[in-house]
């Protein structure tokens, strides 16, 4: 663990994408890479972690493959053929549409693909451990960390020391590295809860997404391979408390009222999870030795699903301006580098929020 050119704090989504993108298959000057998370990333890979799924764009589906880590991605995607936007009330008989998307405003192609996170780790996963430039350490928390002139150092309880060029963090909204280096951040709670799950339905949903807005907030209905679908509730948090404590009885009957009965006999087949919902962008997206991806930089409300798609161009920004110094020679952590990276990401972090 002593010395690396990139430090990442964090194996999740974005600390993976990056760790692939600077050390992969594909990547135009594989610098070494060392990643380090408390958590063991298979863990990640499984169903019961979260249960979320994501929305990939074309623009990520397109980086995806860059990365080299679309074909195993690919098998477990679902096209969103449709986006279907409605006004409704839990229990409305009828749910007109006020806004419709199809492929044909998208060139005859669809819009996005839903996959569910399990996969998109797995997929991550084993192409940053192919890299003979990628090195996981797992297992230990980082106790400290400094940025000092040149280096970026950290040292963790397990009592273990590295360097680095620059430390990558992506380790989450309440991002350690972050709150080390004194960078603040700015925004509010929604005072709502995503509750998600996924649902299995008789009838096949035909690469529909819907987004229904109810009086407490969004419902998403969002299509997965198998005549499933992930579900993305959002209710005020003392409700969603109300309904995450129901049995598994309870809990159908209370989904059922809002999700309609167009496909069918529907079931809950996976766990449930619980999240809250805020809006919070830091103050700065670097600091000296210091450049921050993901929920480190930004944590923005799920209704577009738009989260790992920004968290994946902070990748992509990263990655492009640290590939173009390498290639001069130059420091991949010096100022220049993270200002280019900073004013890459601003403008694009803003209009998204």
């Amino acid at each position: 663990m002593d010395k690396a050119d990139i430090l990442i704090a964090g194996a999740a989504l974005n600390g993976l994408a990056a760790a692939v993108a600077l050390a992969g298959p594909k990547a135009r000057t594989p610098l070494d890479i060392l990643i380090l998370d408390q958590a063991d990333p298979t863990r990640f890979a499984r169903d019961t972690f979260d249960g979320r799924a994501s929305a990939i764009t074309a623009s990520s589906r397109r980086m995806l493959e860059a990365l080299g880590v679309w074909d195993a991605v690919a098998p477990h995607a679902e096209p969103m053929r449709d986006i279907i936007v409605t006004d409704a009330k839990p229990g409305a008989g009828a749910r007109p549409a006020l806004l419709h998307f199809g492929e044909e405003d998208h060139g005859g192609a669809a819009s996005a693909f839903m996959v569910e996170n399990r996969h998109l780790y797995g997929a991550l996963l084993d192409a940053a451990l192919a890299s003979p430039h990628v090195l996981l350490k797992t297992g230990t928390r980082i106790a400290s960390y400094s940025f000092g002139p040149g280096l970026a150092r950290i040292s963790t309880e397990g009592g273990d020391d590295a360097k680095a060029s620059l430390l990558i963090a992506a380790d989450g909204r309440n991002s350690p590295a972050r709150k080390a280096a004194g960078i603040s951040t700015y925004g509010w709670a929604y005072d709502q809860t995503g509750i998600v799950t996924t649902v299995a339905h008789e009838r096949p949903h035909h690469g529909r997404a819907e987004e229904h807005f109810l009086p407490s907030g969004p419902f998403a209905i969002l299509p997965l391979p198998d005549n499933r679908s992930s579900l993305v509730w959002t209710e005020r948090s003392m409700e969603a408390q109300r309904i995450m404590a129901l049995d598994d009885q309870g809990f159908l009957a209370e989904l059922a009222r809002r999700f309609g009965g167009h496909l069918g006999e529907i079931s809950v087949a996976g766990p449930r999870h619980a999240y809250p919902l805020s809006m919070q962008i830091a103050q700065s997206f670097t600091g000296e030795r210091l450049a921050l991806i993901g929920d480190a930089a930004h944590v923005i409300h799920p209704i577009a699903g738009l989260g790992f798609n920004l968290g994946l161009r902070d990748v992509a920004a990263l990655a492009e301006s640290i590939a173009e110094a390498v290639k001069l020679g130059l420091d991949p952590g010096s100022a220049a580098v993270l200002e280019t990276y900073a004013r890459w990401r601003r403008f694009d972090t803003a209009m998204t929020a």
